[in-house]
């Protein structure tokens, strides 16, 4: 297949906590070298684009802004699209709206109850963190449950860290959607939007891409779907127990490729 171009996730494939994964410096400029362009889809709600390109130029690697495509962006089109000057309450852990330029924001942080704010036109739900209180997401789930529409950064259930894995947002979403019997929407990945955008951004058919991640289901299969090869990396939230049962089934689709890191893209590559 010819080379399009890279697609990356990053947290678990690149950094872990913002720190270099082993090789990923190298496998980056590797691909330079043979002009192979990259982007890098990401679910990181945290930080806006540009510092997240920034903290990935200091562990090593040069990464511009333009090249990075957040949860965040894709959710600001989505509003622009759906809600056009809609009232958004936003949860989210990190001060994002640089991202989300035209649309009307009000962070959950500005108000500490017990008195709910005035309903929202549309609830943004972004990344967990300790804005994630029990208060707001009463506000949030009593606001669901009148109707008022709430759509997530992202449905990703944890992420990796130094310390450990940490739980995100769709682990709160699953029980607010079975308790109110009410669906969010979510437009990072797995969506394809994310992937669809970073491709058209490239200039290249989704066809000629590899997706590189090293979560199977959101990263990999999603890529797949929309047509790119799936590369799974035994890195970040990898779990071997994870893969197995899914190998195990014969009705499932399967990654394309599984490697140990990132280091290895460019022998996979033929680099």
């Amino acid at each position: 297949m010819a080379i399009g171009g890279i697609l990356f996730d990053i947290d678990g494939v690149l950094v872990t906590s913002w720190k270099p994964i082993p090789g990923a410096a190298e496998t980056l400029q590797t691909l330079a070298d043979n002009q192979i362009a990259c982007a890098y889809l990401t679910n990181t709600t945290t930080r806006t684009r540009a510092q997240i390109a920034d903290l990935l130029t200091e562990a090593g690697m040069a990464v511009r802004s333009d090249e990075v495509v957040t949860a965040a962006v894709l959710t600001a089109d989505y509003v622009r699209d759906r809600y056009p000057d809609a009232r958004c309450f936003l949860v989210n852990s990190g001060q994002i709206a640089e991202d989300m330029p035209g649309i009307d924001i009000v962070y959950s942080g500005e108000f500490t109850g017990p008195r709910a704010p005035e309903a929202p036109d549309v609830v943004l739900l972004g990344g967990a963190g300790p804005e994630y209180s029990h208060l707001t997401l009463s506000w949030v789930y009593d606001w669901m449950a009148q109707g008022v529409p709430v759509v997530a950064m992202h449905r990703s259930t944890a992420w990796t860290t130094a310390d450990g894995l940490r739980i995100d947002t769709g682990m709160y979403l699953i029980g607010m959607e079975k308790a109110s019997g009410r669906k969010a929407t979510a437009v990072g990945k797995p969506a394809p939007e994310g992937f669809l955008s970073a491709a058209a951004r490239l200039g290249v058919d989704p066809d000629e891409m590899y997706m590189v991640g090293d979560d199977l289901d959101n990263d990999v299969l999603a890529g797949q779907v929309v047509g790119m090869t799936g590369v799974l990396v035994r890195t970040g939230k990898f779990r071997q127990d994870t893969l197995d049962r899914w190998a195990a089934d014969e009705f499932a689709m399967q990654p394309n490729h599984v490697i140990d890191s990132v280091a290895d893209l460019p022998a996979l590559l033929e680099l």
